[in-house]
């Protein structure tokens, strides 16, 4: 009996969590995040029916040539279901190994977009009706035509579907700035900021693009590339079959890789010629490899992959 209430008693002493100071830290990390200088990305792409082969993925690789121009290195490119226990280990992983996230898609007013209502328990943070986005909403978005009667003064069905799109993980503790970025004047669709580094955007492509295009001018004073100068990309056309040029390629790869050089072997199956590829910021010392590569791989420089199918040679097996 003494022993259960001595128990008791050290339980109760114990000073009880204190989740203002866990609020305001998280808060804290996550604003240095927003401001720190972007080296890599991640692209996380939910939706079944991505996996399923209803739909068609282009936004990662849009977003992967997006990441080239501005010099930031994309590291890694996940698909994964409308599953909220898969998206919050990817969120949660992700923002902590990498510079910058997108993710795309599940975001729409029906009950399989979970991505919001996701990522915000992934970080502990509430959904929150965000004024703004509803004021530019209201102003912005045109009635669908099967719904031509709908009002936003009416508690609807429809209504609160539509606003459903724009309930945000928010920590209250960051300004709204840090959180939610208009990124074009004719969009009531936000750029949800979490974690100082996870960029929540929709799945439709026209959309994605359009919306990270937007955020490109807020990016740029955190890359140590601006605009993509430093990377270079030489492209050469081979008649050689890939086994043929292996040898030569591995030597390569293994003498320039200290120079940050990656050397790339692409074939075209069904096309005459394939693709030799040096990648890297050393432009003087990529440009001093370039007539060895040409005469190593039989083949010459180009300036577009496919320029010179019509050169002829022999198809790669």
């Amino acid at each position: 009996m003494f022993s259960r209430l001595n128990l008791l008693a050290r339980h109760l002493s114990r000073p009880l969590p204190n989740y203002l100071h866990h609020s305001a830290a998280r808060a804290s990390m996550a604003s240095e995040r927003s401001k720190k200088m972007i080296h890599t990305a991640a692209c996380l792409i939910i939706g079944d029916e991505v996996l399923g082969g209803k739909t068609v993925d282009t936004n990662s690789a849009w977003f992967a040539k997006y990441c080239f121009s501005l010099g930031i290195a994309l590291q890694r490119v996940e698909v994964i279901a409308d599953d909220e226990a898969e998206i919050i280990e990817a969120a949660r992983r992700m923002s902590a190994r990498y510079d910058f996230v997108v993710t795309s898609g599940g975001i729409g007013p029906t009950h399989d977009d979970i991505t919001y209502q996701s990522i915000a328990r992934a970080f502990d943070l509430p959904l929150v009706l965000h004024e703004g986005a509803l004021e530019k909403m209201k102003r912005l978005s045109r009635p669908h035509p099967g719904q031509m009667n709908f009002s936003w003064e009416e508690d609807t069905p429809a209504r609160r579907a539509k606003m459903r799109m724009i309930e945000l993980p928010y920590d209250k503790a960051l300004p709204d700035s840090d959180q939610v970025l208009f990124a074009a004047d004719d969009l009531w669709v936000p750029i949800n900021v979490v974690n100082g580094n996870l960029h929540i955007l929709p799945g439709i492509p026209r959309l994605f693009e359009k919306m990270l295009t937007g955020l490109k001018p807020a990016l740029l004073p955190r890359l140590t590339d601006p605009e993509g100068k430093g990377v270079h990309r030489v492209l050469f056309s081979t008649p050689m079959p890939e086994s043929e040029v292996a040898g030569y390629l591995t030597e390569l790869a293994g003498r320039v890789k200290g120079k940050g050089v990656n050397v790339g072997s692409y074939p075209r199956w069904g096309k005459s010629r394939n693709t030799v590829t040096l990648v890297g910021r050393d432009k003087e010392f990529m440009e001093g490899l370039v007539p060895e590569v040409e005469e190593n791989v039989k083949g010459k420089r180009i300036q577009v992959e496919g320029e010179d199918d019509s050169d002829g040679g022999d198809k790669d097996a």
